[in-house]
């Protein structure tokens, strides 16, 4: 059978595919012109006036339903492909009209971004299967420092200083209590949660000074309420490591509540009475005009409605 494309000389238009599809899907044409926003007659309408441009049935019709032809089941995977590579094209030139030469480079924190960064990439590529996406995993400082040196496009990390944020827009993503990592084997994990003042007496396992510093400003400042230092006996430059280290015994650690995405059973969390600020993590760019498809990267990083 010959491909229904080849020799198509009918004025058809988009929307009759749509409007096909989504009556062959739901086998209901007032369930699919309630998805489509159409009235029911219209829809119907739509639907014969394509069968009569084709010259073919593509429907059997009972008073409760409709089900496809074997010539409509044909055209159905036709008629979606179709609307595919509509949508790839329009993506592609989404693409280009950004100004982007088909690659955007993201910087981002491991442990902050674990439950942000797999639907970012999901919904973006969905949208812009054309664009890579380069992904770079950088500590505060190095992602800060590319971006005013436009080596990269957007970072996603815990939300900076406004003296280090200087020439830069952020935009808020998401917040996260902290909370108390500890190996299941250490004293603390029989504990659901644990005051400030008790976290003062243990040995912390932190992230290091140089490469997260505004880290070791909030955890000062988280002790200094109850009058307190912290007692940091190890640092590490990333979660991988901190994560070993806390399930080795050797101190507990301060970390956003969804690390519990990445250490599953290694590690039991505890919750902080009273809670301290939560952290703040989000999209950072340069200020001024941003390409397009970064601006579709950030939409997507957004929190989904449900």
């Amino acid at each position: 059978m010959k491909n229904c494309w080849t020799t198509f000389e009918y004025p058809m238009e988009l929307r009759h595919l749509r409007y096909f599809v989504a009556v062959a899907e739901t086998e209901n044409v007032t369930r699919a012109a309630t998805k489509l926003h159409v009235s029911q007659p219209a829809l119907s309408r739509q639907i014969h006036d394509l069968e009569d441009e084709i010259g073919f049935p593509l429907l059997e019709r009972s008073a409760k339903s409709v089900r496809l032809t074997e010539a409509g089941r044909t055209f159905l995977t036709e008629a979606r492909a179709v609307l595919q590579r509509a949508e790839e094209a329009v993506a592609a030139a989404r693409a280009k009209a950004g100004g982007m030469s088909g690659e955007i480079q993201v910087g981002y924190a491991p442990s902050l971004t674990v439950q942000i960064l797999p639907q970012a990439l999901r919904i973006f590529q969905a949208e812009f299967p054309g664009m890579r996406v380069m992904l770079h995993d950088l500590s505060t400082e190095e992602m800060l420092s590319q971006l005013h040196a436009g080596k990269l496009h957007l970072a996603l990390m815990v939300q900076p200083t406004k003296k280090t944020l200087r020439g830069l827009r952020f935009e808020e993503l998401a917040r996260y209590p902290l909370q108390v990592a500890a190996a299941p084997t250490h004293p603390l994990a029989k504990l659901r949660s644990i005051s400030l003042e008790k976290m003062a007496r243990e040995k912390l396992i932190g992230y290091s000074q140089k490469d997260y510093p505004e880290y070791h400003d909030e955890v000062a400042a988280l002790f200094q309420t109850v009058g307190s230092k912290p007692q940091i006996v190890q640092e590490h430059d990333g979660v991988t490591s901190l994560i070993a280290a806390v399930e080795s015994g050797r101190g507990v650690a301060l970390v956003p509540s969804c690390v519990s995405c990445m250490v599953g059973q290694r590690l039991k969390l505890l919750s902080l009475v009273p809670a301290g600020p939560p952290i703040v993590v989000g999209a950072i760019t340069k200020e001024g005009a941003v390409p397009v498809v970064v601006e579709k990267f950030i939409a997507a990083s957004r929190p989904v409605k449900k």
